[in-house]
């Protein structure tokens, strides 16, 4: 794990041999750099847990994860229906693809989707949303009524997303991007509960 200062915040580079434990030590003594916006960026095949550790220090700082960069990995795809719960910590999974119309998964913990989500595929996580292209399906974040989860996505183009127990919609014909994105140029955005109204800010 290392930590490094940029002109926009803060980038946290994950390695392979971290683990869960490794990157919270490492954060614990660190708290005050973490009160900004950090950038994740994720080396080889990153250890789920330690991306996790990493997501709940960032906010347990107050701070955002403002990006998130993940090379291309071979993981298995989540099966489409929900598996039963069990008692083991929920751990972030991550997608290695584009998420097609008709795709529907559920997660224990936070999901990454390194790609877009197509209208018509739907997220359902305990933890954050995070996708690294467009997010034009249903997105929902804490399952189960975790206020502090977050949605993130480049850009959040959906018609609806869900965080715990809130609901934001977008009027008829129309998505909930704040602002008109070009393609080739697509915007970071981050939405988060807040007094229990979901916030959608663009990331700069």
């Amino acid at each position: 794990m290392k930590l490094r200062g940029t002109l926009g915040g803060l980038n946290l580079l994950i390695e392979p041999g971290d683990t869960g434990p490794s990157v919270l030590e490492g954060l614990s003594a660190r708290t005050d750099l973490l009160s900004s916006n950090v950038t994740v960026e994720l080396q080889g095949d990153a250890d789920p847990e330690a991306i996790e550790v990493a997501l709940t220090a960032i906010r347990a700082a107050g701070g955002t994860p403002g990006r998130v960069r993940a090379p291309r990995v071979s993981v298995p795809t989540p099966p489409p229906a929900p598996e039963p719960p069990t008692p083991a910590p929920a751990r972030t999974e991550i997608v290695p693809h584009t998420l097609r119309a008709g795709f529907r998964g559920e997660f224990p913990g936070s999901v990454i989707v390194l790609g877009d989500v197509n209208p018509g595929a739907e997220l359902l996580a305990g933890g954050d949303v995070i996708v690294v292209g467009a997010l034009r399906g249903l997105a929902h974040a804490g399952l189960g009524g975790r206020a502090d989860a977050i949605v993130w996505a480049r850009p959040i183009a959906s018609t609806q997303i869900r965080i715990g127990d809130a609901v934001a919609r977008a009027p008829e014909g129309s998505s909930l991007s704040n602002m008109r994105h070009r393609d080739d140029q697509p915007v970071p955005e981050i939405a988060r509960l807040q007094d229990g109204v979901i916030h959608i800010d663009v990331q700069k």
